[in-house]
């Protein structure tokens, strides 16, 4: 399952029609305060932030996610405008796994939401 942190309209309505036609599962979460619950609820195989969110406060889930034990192995993904290079810079140094462009973002999102579904390490195996 893909959790979408996006109130883009646009946005929304791009993956939610992608997610019906591959039957992907995806969850969005607009409110601020449930995000991080959310997440904890539902252990996402990935998380989708739009890095351009003033009200979603994508920056500080990232790096709350990431300092969290318990969720700081989701993989996550966010999307900005390509010229944004500080935007790309301060998603990077709060942790975030992959940033794209949104052309990018639009062109993989099949892929993106039919991806493998953790990026969670298997622990080894016991030695015998």
């Amino acid at each position: 399952m893909v959790l979408c942190v996006v109130d883009d309209l646009i946005f929304s309505i791009k993956i939610s029609t992608a997610a019906k036609a591959l039957a992907a599962p995806v969850l969005f979460e607009r409110a601020p305060d449930m995000i991080l619950p959310r997440i904890r609820e539902t252990q996402p195989s990935l998380v989708i932030l739009d890095l351009n969110s003033a009200k979603l406060r994508p920056l500080e889930v990232i790096a709350q996610m990431k300092a969290d034990p318990g969720l700081r192995d989701i993989r996550t993904l966010g999307y900005v405008s390509h010229v944004q290079t500080d935007v790309i810079g301060a998603a990077r140094n709060a942790g975030i796994d992959e940033v794209l462009a949104r052309s990018a973002f639009s062109e993989r999102l099949g892929q993106i939401l039919t991806g493998p579904p953790s990026t969670k390490p298997t622990p080894p195996e016991p030695a015998e």
